[in-house]
């Protein structure tokens, strides 16, 4: 053949992209398993962050979740506990949030910590440049915050991307979502100097206005299915 030919080189050509695209499918299989694994221990780092648990060295994210996740399952907006063939913690809350709350399948960690059990619910939601998320620790009354995590994919460095500092999400423990009536009442993210009329609220981060109203609509949306549920835990 001659190589000198246009036969030749698109010949040559495919044959390159074909060993190529080969090579690269072998390395992504080989290494999806540790992808997964990684992935699946930084959720978990998450979670536990939110019930104020941090991997201290030489103890494996995955070892410090077993130790301290006692169990993991789905509710209802009705809080019943549903049976699913989805583990409540492969569920894609990030499609859940979308659907009509008695559509929804709820999460739910049970966490033993140094101060009782804490019951962990994750939310999740829209920033100014992408999603955001997190986790929200609720003591056994099913009223008050023990703890909150928050995360983001594409907010301002020293704006939006604020939240996920303990600055913010510290300013959420000890607060409750239900009022004197027992209704719920999310709490409201507001500017520094303000307050609302009425009910529970942290200050906003400094320059991050639209991340700080899409935590608040994050929390609203994705904590409102929960109610019935926290408030069973009352009698539990």
């Amino acid at each position: 053949m001659n190589r000198q030919g246009n036969t030749y080189t698109v010949i040559y050509s495919v044959l390159l992209v074909l060993i190529v695209g080969v090579v690269l499918s072998l390395v992504y299989q080989a290494l999806r398993p540790v992808q997964e694994r990684n992935i699946a221990d930084d959720t978990k780092k998450q979670i536990l962050a939110a019930a104020r648990i941090v991997p201290s060295e030489g103890v494996s994210v995955s070892e410090l979740y077993d130790s301290h996740i006692v169990r993991s399952f789905i509710v209802d907006s009705e809080g019943r506990e549903i049976d699913s063939s989805v583990p409540a913690f492969s569920v894609n809350v990030a499609a859940q949030v979308k659907l009509p709350d008695a559509e929804r399948q709820l999460p739910v960690y049970e966490c033993r910590t140094p101060d009782g059990l804490k019951y962990i619910l994750p939310v999740y939601g829209a920033g100014l440049w992408g999603p955001i998320w997190g986790y929200i620790a609720f003591d056994a009354d099913g009223s008050t915050i023990y703890g909150a995590y928050f995360a983001h994919q594409g907010e301002t460095p020293g704006l939006g991307a604020e939240i996920e500092k303990p600055a913010f999400s510290g300013q959420f423990d000890g607060k409750k979502i239900f009022n004197a009536e027992g209704q719920f009442s999310p709490i409201a993210v507001v500017k520094a100097g303000q307050a609302p009329a009425s009910g529970e609220y942290v200050n906003a981060v400094s320059g991050g206005t639209i991340t700080s109203q899409g935590v608040q609509k994050m929390l609203a949306n994705s904590l409102a299915p929960y109610a019935a549920f926290l408030k069973s835990l009352k009698s539990r």
